[in-house]
This record gives C-alpha cells, sequence and structure tokens, in this order.
C-alpha cells in the first residue's frame, strides 16, 4: 500500500504534463499495469481527456464506462466536456446515463453543465425539460445553476423565462447580474441591457465591458463612446480592444485608427483581438501602410506565431492589393496552416483576379490534408468567375456537392449565376436559377440583373426587376441599376419611370465614397461633396489630369450608363468627371512621391469612363494604380488592368 501511495502522486504528476492522447494511453497503460484504479486516479484521467486535451472525448467516455460505479465528479466531468465539445448531445446522453444506469444524484455541477449544452444546441424544449428536473432536485434556485438557466434561455431566444430566473435568485452575484446583461443583449434588447446595468448594486469591469460590447454591436457609437470616455475609471486590453474593433465594424476607420494609436502611446500591450480588429480596419479601409507598420510591430513583439494574427495580416495585405506580401506572409506562417489561412489565400488571389493561382492553392490546400470547407469554396467560385473559367466553375461546383458532400448555400449558388451571366450566357444563368432546389433570394437575381447590365439585355432585366420588386421592393440599387440599363439603350422615358418610383418611395441612390491612404491618414471623397482644402487640391489636380488626358491620351470620356440623365453630352462628361475615385486619385498624385502605388478604396463597382481614365493615368504619367471596388481588384500598370476589361 505504501508502494501504491508513492506511484499514484507519481503518475499524476506524469499525467499532468501529458499534451496529447498518446501520452496518457502510456501513462494509463501504466497505471494498469501496477494495478492503480481507484476512483480518484481514474477520475483525474476522465478530467484530463475531457477538458485538457483535444480530439480525447472518446477516450474519457471509455474510460468511464470500463469503470466499476463510477462517482458523480467523473460523470460531471465528461458531461462539462461534452457540453463544450462539437457534439453537445452527447452531455445530454451523459446526464441521462447518470440518472438511470448510477446511484449518483445529479448535484449543482451537473445541472450546471448539462444546461450548457442545452444552450449550446439552442434547444428551449431540452432546457424546460432540465429546468423542471432541477426544480425537483431543488436546485433551480442555486447561484451556479440560476445563473446558467439564464444563459440558457437567453441562448433559446425566451429572455422573459431567463428574467424570471433571475427574479428568483436569492441574492444574485455580479456574474449572475453580468449573465442576465448578456441575456438581454443576445435577445437583441440593448435598452433593456441598460436598465439592467445601471440598476446594478455593485458593477466591475467585466460588466462594462459587455455593455460597451453590446452598444458597439448594435451600432450606438455615442453610448459606447460615453461609457468608454467619461465613464469607465478603469479600462483593460479587452475595453480598448471592443472599441477598435467596434469601430472597425461600423465603418469609422478613422476613429479605430486613432484610439489604437492612442492604446500605444498609453503603453497598452496589443492582444490577438486588438491587433487582429485594428488589422480588419487595415484591410476594410484600404490602409496599406498603416497595415505595414502593423507587420513591423508583430513581428518586432514576437506575435508571428499567432495563426489568427497571421490571417488577419493575410488578409490585409490581400485586400490593400499587394499580393505578393500577402503570398510572404502565408509562406512564412509557422506551423501547419489553418483552412482559414488557406482560404484567405485563395480569396485573395481570387479576388485580384489571379483564378488558375487561386485555383492551385486549392489544390495545395488539398494535398496538404486540409478537407475545404462551403467557405473555401465560395472563394474557388469566386476564382472561377472573375477569370471567366466557366468549365472549371462548373467542375468545383459538382466537386462539392459529389466528393465533399457540401451543399451549396445562396452563395454557392450566387457565384454560379455570376459565373454564367459575366461571361454573357444569361440564359444559362437564368435557367440556372429556375432551377436552384431552394426559392432564389433577391441576391440571385440581383447578380443576374447586374449581368443583365453588363451586358444591355434590357428585355430580361425587366423580367429580374418585376421579381426583385416583389422579394425586396426597398432597395434603390436595383432601380438604380435597371435606370443605367435604359439609359445605355437611349430608352429616357423609361429611365425618368424609374427615377419617378423611386421618388415616390422615397428610395435613394447610395452615395458612393472612395478612401485613399496618404502619410498613414486615411482620405475620404465623395462626389459633389462640401468643398474643402483637400477637394480643392483634388479638383484642381484632377482638371490638370484630365487636361493631358485628352491631349496626350485621346481621352473621350465614357457616359453611357454612367448618368442617368438625358442631358447635353458635356453635361454628362461633367457628370462623370467627378466621381470620388477620380478624386481620390487625383489627391494621391498631388500629394505622393513619384513612383509610389495609388491605392484606393471605393464602395460600388468602378464605371467605365473611371476604368478608362484609370488605365490612361497608368500610361501617360507611369504610374502603378490598385483600386478595390465592391466586387474586385483593378490593379492598373502600364494602360492595362489586372482585369483584362473583364469585370
Amino acid at each position: 500500500m505504501v508502494n501504491g501511495n508513492i506511484v499514484e502522486p507519481l503518475c499524476l504528476s506524469v499525467l499532468k504534463r501529458c499534451k496529447n492522447l498518446r501520452s496518457v494511453k502510456q501513462v494509463h497503460a501504466h497505471i494498469v499495469k501496477t494495478g492503480i484504479s481507484d476512483a480518484f486516479v481514474t477520475g483525474n484521467l476522465i478530467l484530463h481527456c475531457a477538458v485538457l486535451i483535444s480530439d480525447a472525448l472518446h477516450y474519457a467516455h471509455s474510460l468511464l464506462h470500463h469503470f466499476p460505479n463510477p462517482d458523480a465528479f467523473m460523470y460531471n466531468t465528461l458531461i462539462r466536456g461534452f457540453s463544450d465539445s462539437d457534439h453537445p448531445y452527447h452531455s445530454l446522453t451523459t446526464f441521462i446515463d447518470m440518472r438511470r444506469n448510477s446511484d449518483n444524484s445529479p448535484d449543482s455541477f451537473s445541472f450546471a453543465f448539462v444546461l450548457k449544452a442545452a444552450a449550446n444546441l439552442r434547444s428551449y424544449t431540452t432546457g424546460i425539460q432540465l429546468h423542471s428536473q432541477a426544480i425537483f432536485y431543488g436546485l433551480d434556485t442555486h447561484l451556479y445553476v440560476g445563473t446558467t438557466l439564464v444563459s440558457m434561455y437567453a441562448e433559446c431566444g425566451w429572455i422573459s423565462h431567463a428574467g424570471k430566473v433571475f427574479d428568483k435568485m436569492f441574492e444574485p452575484n455580479i456574474v449572475a447580474w453580468n449573465a442576465m446583461i448578456t441575456a438581454y443583449l443576445r435577445c437583441c434588447d440593448v435598452r433593456g441591457a441598460e436598465k439592467l446595468y445601471k440598476q446594478m448594486p455593485v458593477r466591475d469591469l467585466i460588466s462594462s465591458n459587455i455593455m460597451l460590447a453590446g452598444y458597439m454591436k448594435f451600432g450606438e457609437l455615442q453610448f459606447a463612446k460615453k461609457l468608454f470616455f467619461h465613464e469607465m475609471r478603469l479600462k483593460d486590453d479587452v475595453s480598448w480592444s471592443t472599441m477598435i474593433v467596434g469601430f472597425s465594424h461600423n465603418g469609422c476607420f478613422d476613429e479605430a485608427f486613432d484610439l489604437f494609436v492612442e492604446s500605444q502611446r498609453l503603453g497598452l500591450r496589443s492582444n490577438e483581438v486588438s491587433l487582429t480588429g485594428i488589422l480588419s480596419v487595415c484591410a476594410q479601409a484600404g490602409a496599406f501602410e498603416f497595415g505595414k507598420v502593423l507587420h513591423g510591430y508583430i513581428e518586432k513583439s514576437g506575435l508571428v506565431w499567432i495563426t489568427s494574427v497571421n490571417n488577419a495580416l493575410l488578409d490585409t495585405y490581400s485586400k490593400c492589393g499587394n499580393i505578393n506580401m500577402a503570398q510572404l506572409v502565408f509562406k512564412r506562417m509557422p506551423g501547419k496552416k489553418s483552412i482559414v489561412s488557406w482560404t484567405t489565400m485563395v480569396a485573395g488571389l481570387a479576388m485580384q483576379g489571379y483564378g488558375e493561382v487561386a485555383l492551385k492553392v486549392f489544390h495545395q490546400m488539398e494535398e496538404s490534408g486540409i478537407k475545404p470547407d462551403g467557405i473555401t469554396f465560395i472563394s474557388v467560385l469566386y476564382a472561377c468567375s472573375h477569370a471567366g473559367l466557366i468549365d472549371h466553375g462548373d467542375r468545383y461546383f459538382s466537386m462539392m456537392k459529389n466528393h465533399y458532400g457540401i451543399e451549396p448555400t445562396f452563395e454557392h449558388y450566387g457565384c454560379m449565376v455570376d459565373l454564367y451571366g459575366r461571361a454573357g450566357d444569361l440564359q444559362k444563368a437564368y435557367n440556372f436559377i429556375t432551377q436552384m432546389p431552394i426559392k432564389p433570394n433577391a441576391v440571385i437575381w440581383r447578380t443576374l440583373l447586374g449581368a443583365c447590365s453588363i451586358h444591355g439585355n434590357v428585355d430580361l432585366a425587366e423580367e429580374v426587376q418585376k421579381t426583385l420588386s416583389e422579394l425586396d421592393p426597398n432597395d434603390s440599387g436595383d432601380h438604380v441599376l435597371l435606370s443605367n440599363i435604359y439609359a445605355v439603350a437611349g430608352k429616357w422615358k423609361d429611365v425618368l419611370t424609374v427615377r419617378k418610383s423611386m421618388h415616390c418611395q422615397r428610395l435613394t441612390k447610395t452615395p458612393g465614397w472612395s478612401m485613399i491612404e496618404v502619410d498613414k491618414v486615411m482620405y475620404s471623397f465623395v462626389a459633389g461633396e462640401k468643398q474643402n482644402e483637400v477637394t480643392d487640391e483634388a479638383y484642381k489636380k484632377l482638371g490638370e489630369i484630365m487636361l493631358r488626358l485628352r491631349v496626350d491620351g485621346g481621352y473621350v470620356a465614357e457616359v453611357n450608363g454612367s448618368v442617368l440623365h438625358d442631358i447635353e453630352e458635356e453635361e454628362k462628361e461633367d457628370a462623370v468627371a467627378t466621381h470620388s475615385e477620380k478624386l481620390a486619385l487625383a489627391f494621391g498624385m498631388s500629394r505622393l512621391c513619384d513612383g509610389g502605388v495609388i491605392r484606393i478604396v471605393k464602395n460600388l463597382r468602378v464605371c467605365k469612363d473611371c476604368h478608362t481614365v484609370m488605365k490612361l493615368v497608368s500610361d501617360i504619367f507611369r504610374l502603378e494604380i490598385v483600386l478595390r471596388d465592391r466586387s474586385r481588384f483593378h490593379c492598373f500598370k502600364d494602360g492595362c488592368c489586372s482585369c483584362r476589361d473583364y469585370w
């Protein structure tokens, strides 16, 4: 027995250092060989497999069922492990097995863990049955169980039930209060969360961070700023990250940048969340230079080993139009690349028109043993669409379903419609939509309408617009597209009819904006906006550029489809001459040094005239211009575009 007492702590000490299932099995084999099989040792084995080692739950389950008379700790450990896994249903079956086949009664831990499984399954029926059993055992008002009940009901969308549980709790602690605030936010009741937050007898930093995240999630930036800047006495890296990421998601790029810079000035060390958040800002805004600074910071801080940060950096370079840097980051990523890494690389190449290279990377991903998912195939089909690889697109769409068993979603169907429509086979695109096994949504039809606009098919466009008016009557973009189609065809009466319809429905055209980074500062331009010192500079430079294009390049404005009015040609030229991307280009040429790359981000699809101007400027002024519009990248150099005029 003395020998057993010596061996037992030694085995457990070795067990704590086990990092994989193979090493755990070796310890287990030694335990069996030495005859140590008590509940304490087996319980620790189950705990290690169920909680601390990934992909070892099946072994923990086997250990439980091979141990005679497992105790409550063993059952609770397995219930806990399954509740946090990809198969929370097994948590419920283990709980049922505990009740039916053992002498152990469920305790507060049993209910807390199994209720978490019900929450992850979003199963209201299961949750309410477990609630009834908790009442039977007198545990429903237990602080731990009650808090989990609140979260479970919120996850299932029953905020009223969550509130009733909370009200019955005897002196709820701050964890319970925070759970109830989170419950309101999960059910999209930001006012209810705010009211409860203000009623809290004591708040901690977690409470404020939860409320801060709620404000940002629902776009209530003024409330978030008031809380962060004026009411929170203490702030941690979560607080700063929440604000940076929140500003990013709400399109407030300048404020996100400023806050990140301020956090660095205060000496705060950036974490994974804040870095991925600010890199997301760079990606969305096309802030290439700022992204390079962050890359240097990541290297210097020794954070290159974090996969999510590398993925965000890869996405930033891709969306800033520097595919070479993106490929370098991808190549140098330490360890095994995740599916996100591969998919981001495929998407980046696809967006910039390198369809065949993107497909090559996809095959390398398959060869590496990574199984593609639905998101990967969206990028693959996107690559085929933007490179005109119709046969490849058909093959990969079939492969997705037949080889990998992935059911197509609206996004996959939309890519196929875009593939056929972009190539000019509008009838095939239309037939594909009508034969879809699921009812096509507005986005699918809108994709076909866009193809009708590219190829000037008025009759089909009218038919598609009728369907769209039923599915989504309040989308102004559909009306604008139809107006453009009519304008190209010279059907000005129909243009006027559409415009009157938009006026009656109070639909306004989405204003086009473009952004450019100069000296790590983002500048935004909107056509027709109130002029200031920056826009004055842009307009002055634009005038000089357009004059030279006419003299040296023979430029003639492309006005068809770019304006909606039946007006004189000179007025049409004025209308397209001040598009936001032209202003951004002119400002960049005014401020940036010779030989630099001009990078512009635009929220709408670039028009034909602006596309022509960018090509001419790249040739006459010997510039490289990278323009990212709503659907893809256009890299202009030596008078040519990377899209090969196929967009």
